[in-house]
């Protein structure tokens, strides 16, 4: 498969996803969620925070980590904003757990789907390999989550009344689309048709409801591009002698060492054409394969464009007024990085 068949699947998924949840916050689905979870949280911080923490996990397990960055976040930012909490602790929960949740299941993100290939030639089973180091990723997230906003936590809030909705129809639209999203991601089919189909589902519903919020600034043209450049300057590296220079970085032994060359890559271009450049390097062994995983998944946590789902989910904070500086994600994710690339390269060889 060459590499423009391996990359169109994934911009239309992501131009999708992206079109179905500026919708859906438009039509207050995820304004009325926020007040459904505060209210099952009976005013306490920590506990709406563990509710966002299993929420996060189970929609990147089962939706993949772009959809949690993109269905998700706002729904944590709106909450915050409506609860009068600081929105960090909820940001970088769904930002990170979109990360390190993600090695679980092949639909958990899009590197996983890639590595199907690799993973059945060798005759194993992706799950055989992932589950030791997926549940090590996503305890080291949650407790490094507790000690950096444990101030946080200790808050109390007054839970707000019900946002009105507007238009029921679009409202009830949405969310029934959003809900179809999990059964038809893990339904085997190529991610990229229900994402589009969903998004089409919505252009018709606000075509006809509300015409005036269907507008060329719903597709994101800046990341679409910005993925292209990405793929194109990796794949043209590849084809000039870059898989040697990255065998000779990686090793031929040591996992723990790919997964940091992989998670350096990462950082530094991205994770979807950083495990491209790398897959020939780890795709003879199943083990190296997860070790490579790792690394672009869960040690993507450095750059603001160390992935898709970091991309989207800054441009939900954007979208929700919550500034989020390379140095502040910098320094949070230098905590976190190192910790849960090491846990769960170890519980892979546990």
């Amino acid at each position: 498969m060459n590499l423009v068949d391996r990359i169109v699947p994934v911009l239309v998924f992501l131009v999708a996803v992206t079109v179905i949840a500026e919708l859906a916050d438009r039509a207050k689905v995820f304004d009325v969620a926020a007040r459904e979870a505060a209210h099952l949280a009976r005013g306490r911080v920590w506990r709406l925070w563990l509710l966002v923490v299993a929420l996060a996990t189970g929609l990147t397990i089962v939706l993949s980590l772009d959809t949690c960055a993109v269905l998700l976040t706002p729904v944590v930012l709106s909450m915050a904003r409506q609860l009068n909490i600081p929105p960090k602790l909820f940001a970088f929960t769904t930002v990170w757990l979109a990360g390190t949740a993600s090695l679980l299941l092949p639909v958990s993100n899009l590197t996983n789907l890639l590595a199907l290939h690799p993973f059945r030639q060798l005759g194993v089973s992706y799950l055989s390999v992932s589950w030791r180091p997926a549940i090590a990723a996503i305890v080291i997230t949650v407790g490094v989550l507790a000690v950096l906003f444990h101030r946080d936590l200790t808050r109390t809030y007054q839970v707000p009344p019900t946002p009105p909705v507007d238009d029921k129809v679009l409202f009830w639209g949405c969310t029934a689309v959003c809900v179809l999203l999990g059964p038809a991601f893990v339904s085997g089919v190529q991610v990229a048709w229900p994402a589009s189909a969903g998004a089409i589902v919505l252009a018709i519903l606000f075509a006809v409801r509300r015409r005036s919020e269907l507008r060329w600034s719903l597709i994101p043209y800046e990341l679409v591009l910005g993925v292209v450049v990405l793929f194109t300057v990796v794949n043209f590296l590849s084809n000039h002698g870059l898989e040697g220079v990255l065998r000779e970085i990686a090793g031929t032994t040591s996992e723990l060492r790919l997964s940091a060359t992989a998670a350096l890559g990462a950082n530094l271009f991205d994770n979807l054409p950083a495990y491209l450049a790398m897959e020939p390097v780890a795709s003879g062994d199943p083990h190296r394969m997860m070790a490579l995983l790792i690394g672009v998944n869960c040690g993507c946590l450095l750059t603001l464009w160390g992935s898709l789902a970091t991309l989207l989910w800054r441009s939900r904070c954007r979208a929700a007024g919550v500034r989020i500086s390379w140095w502040s994600f910098l320094w949070r994710g230098l905590i976190l990085t190192p910790l849960v690339v090491l846990g769960a390269v170890l519980a892979l060889n546990g």
